[in-house]
This record gives C-alpha cells, sequence and structure tokens, in this order.
C-alpha cells in the first residue's frame, strides 16, 4: 500500500505535471509497494541540511503499464526529471529507448537507473552493486570466492549477473523455467571474455552437479504475492548453501520461510535496495550518499506497511 504522504502517480498525472522543481521517480508496475521515495526523500532531506540546492528536490513513485513505458519515459523527458530508478517489468524494456548506457547495460540489456542529458535517458545498472555489498554484509558472501545459483532471467537477474562476471565469481549457474529467457541470457553473458564457468538449467529440474557450498540469489517476482510458489525447492538442493532473496517486502518470502526450516543462512532484498539506490543517488548528485539513513527510513517505511 502507498501513504498519503508518497501516492502512486500514473502516467495521466505525468501528462499534467506542474512540479517546478527537481524531481526523481521510481517507475515500475506494480510500484505501490516500493520504499524508494521513502529512502531518497530522507536521502535528501539529509542533503539539504548543509546543501540548500537540495531542499526542493523530491522523489515520487509512477504506475506505468509496460506499453506506455516509451511515453512516458519521453514525458518525464519534456518534465524535466532529473532521474529514474526502473523496477518491474521496465529495467529490459527501457533499454532501445535509452540514448546511451554504462557496460553492464550494454552486456546485460537491462537498467535500473537512468540519468537525464540533453538528448534523451543515459542508462546504468547499480542492481548488481547493491546485490555485492548485501551479500557481504548479510551473509558474509564474497563474490569473487562464490558458487552463484541464480534464480531468473529477466531484468534484475541480468543485472546481478553482469556483475559476478565482473568481479569474477568461481561459477555461474542460472536456472530459469523458460528456456528461451535462459538462453537469450546466456548467450549475452558468454560474450563476455571472463574466466567464469557459466551453466543454465531449468528450475524444475536441477541438476545434481549444483555447488554444494553456493550462494542461491532470487531474481524472480515469485514471492512478491501471496500464495506464491517457491522459485525452487531448497530441500532437492545441498544443505549448505546460504540463501539471498531480492525481495524486501514482503521480508519473508516463502523461499526464505523454507530456507529458515532448513537451517540455512538467509537474507531478504532490503539492504540490496538500499545500496543499489545510494549509487543511483550518487549518480543524480555527485555526492556521497547517506547510506545509513536511507536504510533507517526504508525500515520505517517496512514497519508501517
Amino acid at each position: 500500500m502507498s501513504s498519503a504522504a508518497d501516492p502512486v502517480h500514473t502516467l495521466s498525472d505525468l501528462t499534467d505535471w506542474s512540479f517546478p522543481n527537481t524531481a526523481l521517480a521510481v517507475v515500475g508496475q506494480p510500484v505501490a509497494h516500493s520504499l524508494s521515495p521513502a529512502m531518497h526523500n530522507a536521502a535528501l532531506r539529509e542533503f539539504a541540511r548543509t546543501d540548500r540546492r537540495f531542499e526542493d528536490w523530491r522523489y515520487f513513485k509512477f504506475d506505468i503499464a509496460p506499453a506506455d513505458l516509451p511515453a512516458a519515459l519521453a514525458l518525464f523527458h519534456a518534465k524535466g526529471f532529473r532521474g529514474l530508478n526502473l523496477t518491474v517489468p521496465h529495467k529490459m524494456l527501457a533499454v532501445p529507448l535509452l540514448e546511451s548506457g554504462d557496460a553492464i547495460v550494454q552486456t546485460a540489456r537491462a537498467a535500473n537507473t537512468l540519468r537525464r542529458t540533453t538528448g534523451g535517458w543515459e542508462g546504468f545498472n547499480t542492481d548488481g552493486y547493491g546485490l555485492g555489498q548485501a551479500l557481504r554484509e548479510d551473509l558474509d558472501v564474497d563474490l569473487k570466492a562464490a558458487d552463484v545459483i541464480l534464480l531468473g532471467a529477466g531484468g534484475a537477474a541480468r543485472g546481478a549477473a553482469g556483475e559476478f562476471l565482473r568481479q569474477g565469481c568461481r561459477s555461474l549457474w542460472i536456472g530459469n523455467r523458460s528456456a528461451a529467457h535462459r538462453e537469450a541470457l546466456l548467450a549475452d553473458l558468454r560474450k563476455i571474455s571472463m574466466p567464469v564457468a557459466v551453466h543454465g538449467f531449468d528450475l524444475a529440474q536441477p541438476p545434481a552437479d549444483l555447488p554444494r557450498d553456493a550462494v542461491v540469489i532470487n531474481a524472480t517476482v515469485l514471492g512478491l504475492k501471496p500464495g506464491d510458489p517457491v522459485p525452487i525447492d531448497l530441500g532437492r538442493l545441498a544443505s549448505t548453501m546460504k540463501v539471498f532473496d531480492m525481495i524486501y517486502n514482503p521480508p519473508k518470502t516463502p523461499l526464505l520461510r523454507q530456507a529458515a526450516r532448513l537451517g540455512l543462512p538467509q537474507a531478504n532484498g532490503l539492504s540490496m535496495l538500499v545500496h543499489q539506490g545510494a549509487r543511483a543517488l550518487e549518480l543524480w548528485t555527485g555526492l556521497r550518499a547517506p547510506t545509513e539513513i536511507m536504510r533507517a527510513a526504508a525500515k520505517t517505511a517496512l514497519a508501517r506497511i
């Protein structure tokens, strides 16, 4: 749900938009659950304590249908928005609409952060950075020495996979039910000249040779809705794995509940949200983000839902 102070805006609202100051936004569908406005507006208030330029900056929330994304991005630009965060299902859809993209966007074909340029939008992917920081903080996982089992092949998975290869993980296993999406991601990743073994598998039939001490990362949307099944049955995997779910709302997804029952170390995506958001804010402002203030604001907002 969205609070009165944090309303969900639509394409119609954007068409009539008249906010006179510097605007940022998260764009997705669904987006009502997003903690990003609370987190970023807390950071902007902190900036404004010592720099009056940020007194009029605000971060908003927009529910935009996939079919409306091209029109919406053009309107966001025309209305002067300084930057955008993209969430499900827009991370891959936005890439052909960008003026340019960083190395991860070009490789993974997914963007979660846009920065306004004179002629359009510049794309970045901070998901992998945020995930790497969260894995280190919450599960004591160093990606440079990790075997990674990544569940999903959509926009979130693509950004994460690019970072895993950039950091030189020991091996990467990508599980997805859609063979076409899985193979498309594998093909893109294999274009990168890096000495990392990359494998694909069907989530319904995990192979017997999955690494035993891997970290399992859920990058699917399974767990966002009540009654969602687990993306993979952890009971069929080794008992020495660690489990990370990119979903942060709800805090305990079916996958994390199963991990807890099995006694596996586990963490949700709140720290990832904070760190990817902090990196996005730094791209928009050129300043070091107040990460702990953003974390506290996100936790407070989550407790109110």
